[in-house]
């Protein structure tokens, strides 16, 4: 198996405690006594903490985590902020990622969303466990069960989860209350202390200390807001700050000590900003996504970036927004301080008309600044010959520009109908690109929800297209297939030919997946002279490619290699290496079809340098597989192993299951030429796997053939003999007669190498000949009938 460098890992994640962390022995004892080694009892070593928002659960796990180190309880810590009550939270198969990487799993080799990334990241812990490790993942802010519970580690690691919930079915519960009174002022002083050793005003008035821990319910979080603010007027007693708390009325909603306010921790701190840095506090609420940059902060405060980044700058300082640790010049609040930030917002608008118009303006600017640079983004996505925008320099800019605002635009679609609309339509090309296929789905769908509110006819038939294409995307054949139907439909009531002729081409796409190769090569032609006619040439070529295809599923390979040296030759003339990759690798399966194997290599490996030379990592994996397949067929095996595997690394850092399903099951057939059954039958089983997560039958049905013959390499005949029938009654049912014709002859070799009955054998052979008559396969039909007289012939 191949074999890959070591790869750092990063098991030392937990931060340092501050200085001023006190109590909690008994919640200490409680989960150390769950992730204890030696504990009695087979439950599995995890604590589940709860609590409410600010109460200190992630402190608290951080020193757990700590204390478990200290008695060499565990080699490493993982830790993963799940940020389960932001607007979108961390989806477990994110936080799988987050922990294979963790763990030194390179990115190319992480699996797609789904089982296999659960999978991986088990045996990872296994394998940990074999060479005497022992790891705790701490699970930090989850909202769901479904968070937590793909992240559960087996065998003996131990895990910490921090909720705000109560989780129940994850381990042993624990609620994390209040601090007590006099750790409450055990924290201020030393929070003080830190900021000043000499400041002793709790010293000099213990009663006034106590009653502004009482003032903040004795939460670690509005302790430190407190400390800070204390800190900041080295002059002002504890009794006037106590007394300032008490006077406020109210808690945050479902944030309450029932008698004292939180709130009033947060308006202190907004009393001692400045009108300027209050008004963006309030202001950053009306963003949409879990965290905003400078320029966006700008826009929404009105403000020039400079200006802006000051008081950003100045909100940070004052503990109400942090600065994000991953990325500079972007900024992020609390989930606590944004309900805060949200219900201040309120209060200002609800004083009348023009505060209300003002936030409403500002909210405006900011979505319409979201749509703006994602339209321009857009741009650099079109086909060749289209206008460019000059806000980004190139696709490059404009791709890092998608990634760091992918979360606030995918939220942003959601705040209105015209949103919608517009950030549905510029963003479809970057998701397609990022195979953010699940995204892609949202936004599209959004789109045309807002084109019927909006009464937009106009985009509604582009609307029921673009949905197509994302459903087809993810292998929802039938749903995509009634979306580009219903987009012909419309375009053809408005008289949109050149957009008829686009829904025709990708209806055709769909109508090749459902295996309805008629229709489909009609669909495709209907297109083409669509296109002709309108006189789009880029148009044109990508039918011409797309007939080619289908022409191949037909097995009219001499025209199938016309139609793709006229696509070639179309993209060629148009500039659109994009395209012009596309047809170098078709004509390149084309020739394969027709014996002509070395002019096939050199199809692929031009696509792939085309494809190289834009940057489109999920196409180049195609033209690597396709690369490889053909150089199996001229027997360099070793070649073609390096060809699959380089497909496969790509695909997985696309997250294209079905890609990587196809790279599996034809690296397992070059390990078949090679003898290598055991690897093969591997390479075969994962790819059946994921063609199941896919839900493709028909690649089900191919995987299950090539499964029986490893068995048969590896003289395992009876599983060979189930596998073959599998895959004969999946490719009838599929009614692909010529891989069914494939798939007899396959398990009448096996059938004859397993010693079976003549008559099985003849019977096997005489239906291989019937399923390729069916298809005209006129000389694969003959030899099989020659087999059916003489059964004891074997072909390589």
């Amino acid at each position: 198996m191949q074999q890959y460098a070591p790869v750092p890992t990063a098991l030392d994640a937990l931060p340092a405690l501050p200085q001023e962390f006190t109590g909690r022995a008994d919640d200490l004892a409680f989960i150390l006594g769950v992730l204890d080694p030696e504990r009695p009892g087979d439950g599995p070593a995890v604590a589940v903490l709860s609590g409410w928002g600010g109460v200190g659960k992630t402190t608290l796990a951080y020193a757990a985590g700590h204390a478990a180190q200290q008695r060499g309880w565990f080699t490493g810590v993982l830790l993963v902020d799940l940020r389960g009550y932001d607007p979108h939270p961390a989806q477990a198969e994110d936080a799988l990622e987050a922990l294979l990487r963790s763990l030194g799993v390179r990115p190319e080799h992480l699996p797609p969303p789904g089982a296999g990334r659960e999978v991986l990241y088990r045996s990872q812990l296994n394998a940990r466990e074999a060479a005497g490790e022992r790891l705790l993942v701490v699970a930090d802010n989850a909202s769901a069960l479904a968070q937590v519970q793909p992240l559960l580690p087996p065998g003996h690691h131990g895990m910490i989860v921090t909720s705000r919930d109560a989780l129940a079915g994850l381990g042993r519960m624990r609620t994390v209350n209040r601090l007590q009174p006099e750790d409450a002022v055990a924290l201020l002083k030393a929070a003080l202390k830190k900021n000043d050793p000499d400041d002793v005003r709790v010293e000099e008035n213990p009663g006034a200390a106590e009653r502004v821990v009482l003032a903040c319910g004795c939460l670690p979080l509005a302790l430190q807001i407190t400390s800070a603010l204390l800190a900041q007027d080295p002059g002002q007693p504890l009794s006037e700050r106590a007394e300032a708390l008490s006077q406020v009325e109210g808690v945050l909603d479902g944030l309450s000590d029932g008698h004292r306010s939180l709130r009033a921790m947060f308006d202190q701190s907004l009393e001692r900003l400045s009108p300027q840095e209050q008004d963006l506090f309030r202001l950053l609420s009306l963003n949409p996504g879990p965290d905003i940059a400078t320029p966006a902060a700008a826009v929404l405060a009105d403000q020039p970036q400079p200006a802006a980044e000051r008081l950003l700058g100045r909100l940070a300082a004052s503990h109400l927004i942090d600065r994000n640790p991953a990325v500079r010049g972007r900024w992020q609040m609390h989930d606590l301080l944004r309900a805060y930030a949200h219900e201040q917002a309120e209060a200002v608008k609800a004083r009348g008309r023009d505060p209300r118009r003002r936030y409403d303006q500002a909210h405006t600017r900011l979505v319409n600044h979201y749509i703006q640079h994602a339209e321009a983004a857009d741009t650099h996505f079109h086909p060749p010959g289209s206008v460019v925008s000059s806000r980004f320099g190139d696709r490059e800019q404009a791709l890092r520009w998608f990634d760091a605002e992918r979360e606030n635009l995918i939220a942003t679609t959601h705040t209105t109908p015209q949103a919608g609309l517009d950030l549905g339509f510029a963003l479809g090309r970057y998701l397609a690109w990022r195979r953010r296929l699940q995204d892609l789905l949202v936004v599209r769908s959004l789109a045309l929800d807002a084109c019927r509110t909006l009464n937009d006819t106009r985009n509604e038939a582009s609307a029921w297209n673009n949905l197509g294409n994302a459903l087809r995307e993810l292998r929802r054949f039938d749903e995509a297939l009634h979306a580009h139907e219903t987009a012909r439909t419309l375009f053809q009531q408005t008289g949109d030919s050149h957009s008829e002729a686009g829904a025709w081409n990708n209806l055709g796409g769909a109508l090749q997946e459902l295996r309805r190769f008629d229709d489909a090569l009609h669909a495709h032609e209907t297109a083409r002279t669509l296109h002709q006619q309108t006189g789009d040439t880029h148009g044109e070529a990508s039918a011409w490619n797309n007939l080619g295809g289908a022409l191949q599923r037909l097995r009219r390979f001499d025209d199938a290699l016309h139609a793709h040296e006229t696509a070639r030759t179309l993209h060629q003339q148009t500039g659109d290496i994009h395209g012009e990759a596309g047809a170098w690798n078709n004509l390149g399966g084309a020739l394969q079809e027709l014996r002509r194997f070395h002019d096939a290599v050199n199809a692929h490996e031009t696509a792939r340098t085309l494809y190289q030379q834009i940057g489109d990592t999920h196409d180049e994996a195609d033209a690597w597989d396709s690369l490889g397949f053909t150089l199996k067929e001229l027997q360099r095996y070793d070649e073609a192993v390096r060809a699959h595997e380089t497909a496969l690394a790509l695909r997985q850092r696309a997250e294209d299951t079905h890609g990587q399903a196809t790279a599996w099951n034809n690296l397992g057939l070059t390990l078949q030429e090679m003898g290598r059954f055991d690897d093969a039958q591997d390479a075969h089983e994962t790819a059946r796997t994921l063609y199941q997560q896919t839900g493709d039958t028909h690649g089900q049905a191919m995987t299950w053939n090539n499964l029986g013959t490893a068995y048969r390499g590896l003289g395992r005949f009876e599983e060979a003999g189930a596998a073959g029938r599998r895959a004969v009654a999946m490719l009838v049912e599929a009614e692909d007669w010529f891989r069914a014709g494939e798939g007899w002859g396959e398990l009448a070799v096996t059938l004859t190498a397993a010693g079976a009955d003549p008559g099985q054998v003849r019977d096997a052979w005489s239906k291989s000949a019937a399923a390729y008559a069916r298809v005209g396969a006129d000389e694969e039909a003959a030899a099989s009938r020659a087999h059916t007289d003489n059964p004891e012939i074997l072909e390589e």
